[in-house]
């Protein structure tokens, strides 16, 4: 189906998006380190609860951690081995969480769920739900919830947009697995009993568009190439026309939005029994030594990660000597100033590289100096352009003065933080280097706090 071109939206930024260092590395697969950490808390809502003990022995695609909830999702054994210990550890969020201890025993056996034929909405949703699938664009809320909504809908948009400045890993899915991700999509599509199926892809990804242009159940929706542009309701009006409200669901509006990695999760869990213990991860950034797209187990460290990269990044500079004719190339370190979980505007930096990636990990970023913001914060400017960038239409410039007095009440209530995305476009444009993010995310805990204590 011929590609239509999608409508603009207010806000916004234009970061430098660094997506060329892994662009054209293709999907390669990551051998399962010896040991691996999982834990038990991989989607939005409650963590899972083991249901294994050290000692016990488990096979790839085992359950491990059973749900906690409808807003949880089952936890799996990503390798064959026995289970050495399960702990508490400090997670890249800061938050304390269970994890599992998996030991290899390089056999890689396998415990999948049988392949469905033909399947009927019911069984594609509870398959959704036995697999573990969560939403894999970063949200991680569980994908079992999305394909029941509670109003009707008649449009399923697939998020193809990858804005994220250096991460590649959905633009590598699209040009390796497309059949993969349409087949996974025409399940959710039947899942909730629509015929309407779109898929953004911004502009910058002309190969990508012309993939999905060869599907004619497929409406691919070029997008300007603009940050938050993958954003759920920038998305859906873009590509739509219809507006999400404050507080509002995609549903509402008769839309539901499902990640490209997402539809190729859904698609080896229907076709192949395959449940949700790996996923394409970007490692990028000039720090590291080869950029690469990752097909990585769930529960792998960091740092192994980034050893199978060829470790921290070298630049090669060339010195001419003073004899004629003479020269010769010098290889130095390139250190990182700071290693990012997930992409450079949304991610977390990390204090160390002993963690372990999850469901939801997207990239892992080594930036340089010069590619990482470093600036002391000043004083406000008061010159609006937080305001100005804001795809939410907030005002970031209020949650951050109230919060910063720990006024939360007024922060929330002049800066209306619930509604927003944390996007980080308000930050990056900030003059000032205000940390405008850390006082949006201090409100919302705040008043997360304040709800459950109710």
């Amino acid at each position: 189906m011929k590609a239509v071109k999608g409508k603009y939206y207010f806000g916004g930024i234009h970061p430098r998006d660094g997506k060329s260092l892994a662009k054209s590395a293709a999907i390669e697969v990551m051998p399962a380190p010896s040991v691996l950490a999982v834990s038990t808390y991989q989607s939005a809502g409650k963590p899972a609860n083991a249901i294994v003990e050290a000692g016990k022995a488990v096979k790839c695609g085992e359950v491990i951690a059973k749900a906690d909830g409808v807003i949880s999702s089952d936890v799996f054994a990503p390798v064959s081995g026995t289970v050495t210990e399960i702990k508490d550890i400090v997670s890249a969020s800061g938050k304390t969480e269970k994890y599992i201890f998996i030991e290899s025993d390089g056999k890689d056996e396998q415990s999948f769920l049988p392949p469905l034929t033909s399947p009927e909405a019911d069984e594609i949703k509870e398959r959704i739900k036995a697999a573990g699938i969560v939403g894999l664009g970063g949200a991680g809320f569980p994908t079992a919830v999305k394909v029941s909504p509670a109003a009707a809908v008649d449009t399923l948009i697939l998020n193809g947009a990858e804005c994220e400045p250096y991460l590649t890993c959905d633009y590598r899915l699209m040009l390796e697995k497309t059949d993969e991700i349409v087949r996974g999509a025409r399940y959710l599509a039947k899942a909730l009993g629509v015929e309407k199926i779109l898929i953004g892809i911004e502009k910058n990804k002309p190969d990508c568009i012309e993939k999905f242009e060869a599907y004619d159940d497929i409406q691919p929706v070029v997008l300007r190439k603009k940050y938050p542009m993958g954003g759920e309701k920038q998305l859906i009006y873009v590509t739509t026309g219809r507006k999400v409200g404050l507080g509002k669901l995609p549903a509402d509006v008769g839309v539901i939005v499902q990640n490209v990695a997402t539809c190729y999760a859904v698609c080896e869990a229907v076709e192949l029994g395959k449940p949700l213990y790996e996923r394409v991860v970007t490692v990028s950034g000039k720090a590291v030594k080869e950029p690469k797209n990752l097909l990585v187990k769930v529960g792998t460290s960091v740092k192994d990660i980034v050893e199978y990269c060829g470790g921290e990044g070298v630049k090669i500079v060339a010195n001419k000597s003073k004899e004629e004719g003479a020269a010769e190339t010098v290889e130095t370190p390139v250190k990182p100033l700071k290693i990012v979980l997930g992409g450079p505007m949304t991610g977390t930096a990390l204090a160390s590289d002993e963690i372990y990636t999850h469901k939801t990990t997207s990239g892992i970023l080594l930036l340089s100096e010069k590619e990482a913001a470093a600036d002391e914060p000043t004083p406000c400017l008061n010159c609006g352009k937080c305001a100005d960038v804001c795809p939410m239409h907030l005002m970031p410039m209020n949650t951050a003065f109230y919060s910063a007095a720990n006024d939360f009440d007024a922060a929330a209530k002049y800066g209306n933080t619930a509604y927003c995305i944390e996007c980080g476009a308000c930050e990056y444009i900030c003059p000032a280097k205000r940390p405008l993010i850390q006082a949006i995310r201090k409100t919302k805990a705040y008043l997360k706090n304040k709800k459950e204590a109710k």
